[in-house]
């Protein structure tokens, strides 16, 4: 059975990751939420307005209310802004798993900070809520996410091919999944 905490701050060595707060919507914009490239590799419309972050923002944080509900805002502790976010964004709480799906803003990717942020969340699934099975997916084309769900010790599932229509063309879907008795023998 799961244990439902809500989103709960999780601090790591360079992050902070807590729940969205309206003042959050200058660095979204700035960072990830109006870039086209982050927002479409991670399946999302682009925002380029206040008025549209705030409607995010209300989503976010309007479900915020649901105790099995976990999205948090990336937090880089050394500029203490908001440089992405990481949700498990499909939690099943029949069969114990949840998928987790994270955007880091440009000019942040492929300095660790998804690595560890997802690292953070694992762990929070296993040891907070109870999790049997983390799940996670990613565009065919998107190596520096397939290297993040390497480095997280995610196991590869398989491919669901001709998944996503980008950029004019058919790319698949790659799904990994890390179990709790895989998890905690990798302590």
């Amino acid at each position: 059975m799961l244990t439902h905490t809500g989103t709960l701050t999780i601090e790591t060595d360079r992050l902070i990751l807590r729940k969205f707060e309206y003042s959050d919507d200058e660095a979204m914009l700035r960072y990830w939420v109006a870039d086209e490239k982050v927002q479409s590799l991670y399946s999302e419309p682009v925002y380029s307005t206040k008025e549209e972050v705030k409607g995010l923002l209300d989503k976010y944080i309007g479900s915020y209310a649901k105790d099995d509900y976990y999205r948090w805002a990336i937090i880089d502790k050394e500029i203490g802004e908001c440089i992405g976010q990481i949700a498990y964004f499909l939690v099943d709480n029949k069969n114990h798993f949840a998928e987790i799906e994270y955007c880091i803003g440009t000019d942040f990717q492929c300095r660790g900070y998804a690595t560890e942020a997802t690292k953070a969340v694992i762990d929070f699934g296993f040891n907070k809520i109870n999790l049997h099975k983390v799940q996670i997916c990613t565009k065919t084309i998107n190596t520096p996410s397939k290297r993040v769900i390497e480095k997280c010790g995610f196991t590869y599932e398989g491919t669901l091919r001709d998944y996503f229509f980008w950029n004019d063309q058919y790319v698949g879907r790659l799904y990994f999944s890390i179990l709790r008795s895989e998890y905690e023998n990798k302590r």
